[in-house]
């Protein structure tokens, strides 16, 4: 269920005043937050956030078409295996063949 259009989004009054605090001084930092459940205003656009998946901080650039999602649609939480099928026997395969491929071929020793 979406939030209410009488209330308006939500955007973490912390972040908004680092942000603010960031175009008066001129300044681009990366902003450290907690807070995926922010939503992205106009403001934050050419901004980078350091955004927490449970684990680990991502980076996001925030681009124009990110305004209006939240900070947490762009750190996922979790890593995608591939499933077992055509894909996963061609990147099995890619694997092994790739060291192969890049030692190239082996060195003839020089005359002597």
């Amino acid at each position: 269920m979406s939030r209410s259009l009488k209330k308006g989004p939500y955007i973490e009054p912390k972040l908004l005043k680092k942000v603010m605090r960031m175009i008066e001084a001129g300044q681009k930092q990366i902003i450290k937050t907690w807070a995926r459940r922010s939503d992205i205003p106009p403001e934050f656009v050419g901004f980078t956030f350091a955004v927490h998946n449970g684990k680990e901080f991502t980076p996001v650039y925030i681009t124009e078409q990110m305004v209006g999602h939240k900070l947490g649609e762009f750190s996922w939480t979790t890593k995608f295996k591939a499933h077992s099928g055509k894909m996963a026997d061609a990147q099995a395969q890619a694997k092994t063949a790739a060291p192969s491929v890049a030692a190239g071929p082996s060195p003839t020793p020089s005359p002597k």
